[in-house]
């Protein structure tokens, strides 16, 4: 493990996606700051975690929780069926970023979010469709994040995902910028690769596919 001073903010660490964000972190001598909306949900949380109980959808819990970080990490989820806040919340984020001149920052969006270049196999452009027929709000609001991200003019990295399974990690992670290299990932090996994007520099300004 290697000492470090660096603090890492992290949004979403509770969720599915998430979960092992902070661990992986630690492991790397991170320090680790998440937010969290009830932290008596979640008594199991290492103690070594500076747990700040907020929304992120409020400024002053943003603020609170990014003072003195030096990257982001953010895995916001919501149900399928409530009304898209992604677009919000990582506009919150990025502008609070810039007030603290913090540059770097690692998001999660879904495979099925199409970026101009896509060579997705038949498969993936069948189940891009089927997501904007069924889930149109989320994928208008997700394109908005994207646009977001890029118009940001930070040191960003967007995490296309496929479906995320609870699973040992596998170690091995693929990465394809054009399609989907794989239908599923374990949390926790997309925390281990998300932790490699904080000083990784492959993946800046770019929105890769990860998979097992």
């Amino acid at each position: 493990m290697t000492n470090r001073s660096e603090k890492i903010a992290i949004i979403g660490g509770t969720g599915k996606a998430g979960r092992f964000i902070a661990g992986q972190a630690l492991e790397k001598g991170y320090q680790v700051r998440m937010l969290v909306r009830h932290p008596e949900r979640h008594p199991h949380l290492d103690e070594r975690i500076e747990v700040i109980r907020g929304d992120a959808q409020h400024p002053q819990s943003i603020r609170t929780l990014l003072e003195g970080c030096s990257a982001v990490i953010n895995t916001f989820g919501q149900p399928e069926r409530a009304v898209p806040l992604y677009s919000t919340v990582t506009e919150l984020i990025l502008t609070v970023m810039e007030e603290y001149n913090i540059d770097r920052y690692i998001g999660v969006t879904g495979a099925s979010l199409d970026i101009e270049g896509d060579r997705k196999s038949l498969v993936y452009r069948i189940g891009a469709l089927l997501f904007r027929l069924l889930y149109p709000q989320m994928i208008a609001d997700k394109k908005k994040e994207l646009h977001i991200v890029i118009d940001s003019g930070l040191d960003w990295t967007l995490v296309r995902l496929p479906f995320v399974t609870e699973a040992q990690a596998q170690g091995a992670v693929k990465v394809d910028f054009l399609n989907s290299p794989g239908m599923r990932i374990t949390n926790s090996d997309i925390a281990a690769f998300l932790v490699q994007q904080i000083e990784g520099h492959s993946f800046s300004q770019k929105t890769p596919f990860i998979s097992n």
